[in-house]
């Protein structure tokens, strides 16, 4: 059976993953974060010290490693990895190895697997145009890459990572360039998704704006 579906999709440090917690949080729906499938699969292959350009291996590293995603909390081969997952070599991994369709069909299954549990909102950047191309909402969150880089900084910074806010925003803009460019399921607007940039807005006020247009699509 499948339940509502509510994507939220946009490039890195957009804020899609606050505001899509959120959003589940108020509409009572399970939140999916797609992005952490992807960067447990990318610490999958980095311990298994596979090469990040062989699309095979990396797949093959990805279903070896039996991914969970449970109430927020991530694991691999049965073990908790939720902080791991969120350095900033694991979130660049992510996305070189999300470049590979073989990786991309390895977890495509298990994400569509969630909306036939409940309603749920989903985030990452495939969500409205490839995992959930009939959901019921679609919502595109953006901001200008120096906005997205210094929350992404401020994040790295509070987590106690020490990084330079220049190399943030070079491996921003250089993930941007191959997310958009990625021959299978790049980064785009996905069709009759709703478009909220959210570089001068506060969280409340793009929550209260994702908010209205949720309740006028499912109202339809």
């Amino acid at each position: 059976m499948k339940h509502p579906a509510v994507t939220i999709d946009g490039p890195a440090g957009s804020g899609k993953s606050t505001i899509a917690r959120k959003v589940a949080e108020r509409l009572g729906f399970t939140y999916l974060d797609t992005g952490a499938l992807y960067r447990a699969a990318a610490l999958a292959v980095d311990e298994a010290g596979v090469d990040p350009t062989d699309g095979d291996a990396c797949a093959q590293a990805a279903r070896r490693a039996g991914i969970e995603l449970e109430r927020g909390r991530v694991s691999i081969h049965g073990r908790d990895v939720t902080q791991a997952i969120r350095s900033h070599h694991i979130s660049s991994l992510s996305s070189q190895i999300a470049v590979h369709p073989q990786v991309r069909e390895a977890l495509l299954s298990l994400q569509r697997s969630f909306r036939e549990k409940s309603p749920l909102v989903a985030e990452g950047r495939d969500t409205g145009s490839v995992v959930f191309p009939d959901a019921e909402v679609k919502i595109y969150i953006d901001a200008s890459a120096e906005e997205r880089a210094r929350r992404r900084h401020e994040e790295l910074v509070s987590k106690g990572f020490d990084i330079p806010y220049e190399k943030v925003l070079s491996d921003l803009k250089e993930r941007d360039q191959r997310d958009a460019s990625r021959g299978v399921a790049p980064l785009v607007v996905p069709e009759h998704a709703a478009v909220v940039d959210t570089t001068h807005l506060e969280i409340d006020e793009v929550i209260s704006r994702v908010m209205e247009v949720i309740q006028e699509k499912l109202a339809d």
